[in-house]
């Protein structure tokens, strides 16, 4: 099956919403406190979207992952313990979630590709990404994908791993 990545559409929240909540199960299963405290809900998500900053992965006409992209848009990465490799123009990645019948399939390392490819096609360099301290499937991600770790950010009170990629200019 072929996949595709796009803007998300209203009409989507409530499959979107789905997967969000499928991954917030996931994460408290897997002993993690991530998304534990009522965020991200379908506020967050409905604004993501109204921003166009909601991306969806799809299989043929079917939701089947989500994430936010956001160009230069992150406040709490400027006050980073430890050093970006970077300070030019950057994306970041916030809300990763696979649907529950397809994870364990690299989705998430799918949907990672798709925004390099978004930020090379806008000629920025440089994607920014942050996760839990206790959530090994996405760092395990990040490190197969070459993100550095660079410190850590802090999210409504809690430290956060912080990661970069810096991506190669078209010739």
């Amino acid at each position: 099956m072929e996949y595709a990545f796009r803007k998300a559409v209203m009409e989507e929240l409530q499959p979107i919403w789905d997967i969000i909540r499928q991954a917030i199960i996931r994460r408290k299963e897997d002993g993690s406190n991530q998304w534990q405290d009522g965020y991200p809900n379908p506020e967050v998500i409905k604004k993501d979207i109204e921003a166009g900053a909601g991306f969806v992965l799809t299989e043929g006409d079917t939701v089947i992952g989500y994430c936010t992209v956001l160009v230069n848009d992150e406040p709490a990465y400027a006050e980073i313990e430890g050093t970006w490799l970077t300070n030019d123009d950057f994306v970041v990645i916030h809300r990763v979630a696979i649907s529950e019948s397809h994870v364990g399939k690299g989705l998430a390392k799918r949907i990672l590709g798709f925004v390099e490819d978004y930020a090379v096609s806008n000629e920025i360099y440089s994607i920014k990404a942050d996760t839990n301290f206790d959530n090994i499937a996405m760092m395990k991600t990040f490190e197969k994908l070459d993100y550095v770790y660079c410190g850590e950010v802090y999210f409504r009170g809690s430290p956060r791993r912080a990661y970069e990629k810096v991506l190669q200019k078209a010739v």
